[in-house]
């Protein structure tokens, strides 16, 4: 069965070079020209991956990511014409998990989509429960609790959560779990993790301004406290 992707794109000629670079990738696309016609789609058929740009008419971008995000843990990659804009950062906090830039190399295009499904659990691997604290993140499952409760977390938030209680405390860098989780073959952008890791510790801290789980390290990156 095909993987799903819905393209969020007002530009008519944008929406067709990614819909011919997708669907050559083996993906069914469907189409929106708007975020309004997007959660018409989504209702009836969430995709298995939400590509949205963030210059959209009528409901802006951002807040269809918001809105998505704040009901499904589906993948998001948002479009930006640039990868310094202010755009990339703000998609991030709404909980995007990765970005393409216009004009989109078909090659760099598949890599981000297919990241989203690539990267699995080998469960002979991993011990049946991995844990930190109150943490309880369970490979089998994919499910993580804390003190006991479930909490909701993305794809790429279970896998970089995954990452980081399998080191047993070792600083991770950013370019390490850019490689692992993303499946970046270079050096990528270190505000994808850093904003995870703002996402990951809203859910697991107690107090997230002065978290005890998941520490930073500066200069090197991010380590479980053990």
């Amino acid at each position: 069965m095909l993987r799903s992707v819905l393209v969020v794109e007002d530009d008519d000629a944008i929406r067709l070079v990614l819909r011919m670079n997708l669907e050559e990738g083996g993906f069914n696309v469907t189409e929106a020209g708007d975020a309004e016609s997007a959660l018409v789609y989504l209702e009836k058929q969430p995709p298995d991956v939400l590509i949205v740009d963030m210059r959209l008419p009528g409901m802006h971008g951002l807040d269809l990511v918001r809105k998505v995000r704040s009901y499904s843990q589906m993948p998001i990659i948002i479009v930006t014409a640039n990868a310094d804009s202010h755009d990339v950062v703000v998609g991030l906090e709404a909980g995007a998990d990765d970005y393409v830039t216009k004009p989109f190399v078909a090659k760099e295009l598949m890599a981000r989509v297919r990241t989203q499904f690539r990267k699995t659990v080998p469960l002979d691997a991993v011990p049946d429960v991995l844990t930190c604290g109150p943490i309880e993140l369970r490979p089998d499952t994919a499910e993580v609790l804390k003190n006991g409760e479930r909490v909701a977390v993305s794809r790429i938030e279970f896998f970089v959560l995954s990452e980081l209680i399998s080191a047993h405390g070792k600083v991770l860098s950013r370019d390490y779990l850019l490689r692992k989780v993303w499946g970046y073959g270079n050096a990528g952008d270190g505000r994808i993790v850093d904003n995870l890791i703002y996402r990951l510790r809203s859910k697991i801290e107690q107090d997230q301004a002065n978290p005890e789980l998941l520490l930073t390290v500066r200069g090197f990156g991010y380590r479980m406290a053990v």
